[in-house]
């Protein structure tokens, strides 16, 4: 399957799902769920650390640091499914409306081309 195959809510069943079978619930906290996602984050930036913007680049067009890369980058996502999950949180509701917020602060004509 690849993105335009699966929605989020089967991924949100296929993650619930292994955490079902090996009885992680109870672990599955927002405390933890959430340092869980943070360090998964610093996984994913301690591959190009000490790296230029153009090395950065140029290796994740390499099998090796990309696929490291895409490993963090599915933990981070995996858990940030698990916190929704267990706590209820609707992914496509909370990214709307989160995103219409950002409209808002960010309007296009004066934050094109920079922070």
């Amino acid at each position: 399957m690849n993105d335009a195959e699966i929605t989020i809510d089967q991924l949100k069943t296929l993650v619930e799902s292994f955490v079902v079978e090996r009885d992680w619930a109870q672990f599955h906290n927002p405390k933890n769920l959430s340092m869980a996602l943070a360090i998964e984050a610093s996984e994913l930036m301690d591959l190009f650390k000490w790296m230029t913007p153009d090395q950065c680049e140029r290796n994740m067009s390499k099998n090796g640091i990309r696929s490291e890369a895409k490993d963090e980058l599915a933990d981070i996502l995996i858990y940030a499914i698990a916190f929704a999950n267990r706590n209820k949180i609707d992914i496509t509701t909370a990214v709307r409306v989160k995103m219409e917020k950002n409209e808002k602060k960010y309007p296009a004509d004066r934050f094109r081309g920079h922070f």
